[in-house]
């Protein structure tokens, strides 16, 4: 059984940071893209940033330049470095595993950017 355990959401002033990470555990051994999705109340859920094994990042317009993807496959871990956070970056970001053809989601974390 494969699990997405994800951290560091929280609530923050506009303008400051967030670290998010997300941990796989279980038998997930083929793992291929990695990312971030949020969604907001009322809105559809949408794609943040992604990061496939073999290198190269994808964002959505809305964060580029803001926030960074990255990840350590020795540690199975992705993360979402968030910077200048805005208003409207307040949803809730889900972690995103494809392991083969195999699709994994986790529970979901709570950004706030609130003054």
């Amino acid at each position: 059984q494969v699990q997405l355990v994800e951290s560091g959401g929280g609530l923050v002033q506009p303008g400051g940071s967030l670290r998010l990470s997300c941990a796989v555990s279980g038998s997930a051994f083929r793992i291929n893209t990695m990312g971030w999705y949020r969604q907001a109340p009322g809105k559809e859920r949408e794609l943040v940033a992604t990061m496939p094994s073999s290198g190269g990042t994808n964002y959505a317009e809305s964060v580029k330049a803001r926030f960074t993807i990255s990840r350590d496959n020795s540690k199975r871990t992705v993360y979402l470095q968030m910077n200048s956070l805005k208003l409207e970056d307040t949803a809730v970001y889900y972690c995103h595993v494809l392991d083969g053809f195999q699709s994994y989601w986790g529970q979901g974390t709570q950004v706030t950017v609130s003054s």
